[in-house]
């Protein structure tokens, strides 16, 4: 009898391990599956979008430093220069940039190091929730008080400007390097901390001289993606950007990117036009594989 039970109960665990094992095996081929699909919808809008952008060019007889270094767009008359946009996504990138870095992160150090946990508790979810906003309310906003108070403040003519496009993508910037930095900064070990402030460190100068560069590969990481946020925005850009197809030698100058190009004329675009604005896409896609080749070089570097 004692043989038989041993048996039987040999026989459950072995049925036991096979189930076990069954569905390890299926789950392994469940999230290679998405892995795989993941993969293959980016290679498939990658292919898409090179393919269309890059037929003017390789079938055509139009010049690829033309269309980058040309200053007239103008479908009308085959003219598709777009150097005035790029010069102007970047003035805007790298102005907001210079707002919303810094703020961001003295944000993320007040909440992660400073603040009492009864108003980090508070404040963060709420820097959390604006990243939920949708990025046209974003555009209402500026457009319904940063406009005009530009307008009123400056004495411009109109106030959709560079400088209105700079301050609203410095706001949607905020939640990303905000959130990210923060866990970065966390994450640090107490260990770090406690050894500095036993060797006669100010608490400040143990954040600035300890924590932050012990978090530098998660901050790092948090401006880029918010470099990305703010390269690739169109909404809330068409709303307080004034779309003038001109080089901005002032912040008062009104402009338009790259992506407020694409967006506002794709819904009528054909032929050439079209593919010109798939040859737009291929530029900006190229800023954003740069600036993730720059955040792996740069959390490459912070992690050693």
């Amino acid at each position: 009898m004692a043989t038989q039970h041993t048996k039987e109960v040999e026989q459950q665990i072995s049925k036991g391990n096979a189930r076990k094992y069954f569905f390890e095996k299926l789950s392994s081929k469940i999230f290679l599956a998405c892995a795989l699909l993941s993969v293959i919808s980016l290679l498939l809008i990658v292919g898409f979008v090179f393919y269309k952008g890059a037929n003017p060019f390789v079938t055509g007889d139009y010049s690829f430093l033309s269309f980058i270094f040309g200053s007239e767009w103008v479908p009308s008359e085959d003219k598709f220069g777009i150097f005035p946009m790029i010069v102007a996504s970047i003035y805007a990138t790298m102005g907001a940039l210079v707002i919303g870095v810094p703020v961001g992160l003295f944000t993320a150090i007040f909440l992660a190091e400073i603040a009492p946990k009864r108003v980090a508790k508070i404040v963060s979810p709420a820097i959390q929730l604006l990243a939920g906003i949708p990025s046209v309310l974003y555009g209402v906003f500026g457009l319904a008080i940063i406009v005009p108070f530009l307008q009123d403040n400056l004495g411009l003519a109109r106030g959709q400007s560079l400088i209105a496009v700079i301050l609203v993508l410095a706001i949607m910037m905020l939640p990303t390097i905000v959130t990210i930095a923060e866990t970065a900064i966390r994450a640090v070990p107490k260990s770090y901390r406690e050894g500095s402030l036993a060797l006669g460190v100010s608490e400040i100068g143990t954040i600035f001289k300890v924590v932050v560069p012990a978090a530098k590969s998660g901050i790092m990481a948090a401006i880029v993606l918010g470099l990305g946020r703010a390269l690739g925005e169109t909404m809330a850009v068409i709303l307080v950007a004034g779309n003038s197809l001109i080089i901005p030698t002032s912040l008062t100058d009104s402009i338009r990117p790259l992506t407020t190009n694409i967006a506002l004329e794709m819904g009528y675009a054909a032929g050439t036009h079209l593919e010109m604005l798939f040859a737009t896409g291929i530029v900006l896609f190229s800023f954003i594989l740069i600036l993730n080749f720059v955040l792996a070089r740069l959390t490459a570097k912070g992690g050693h």
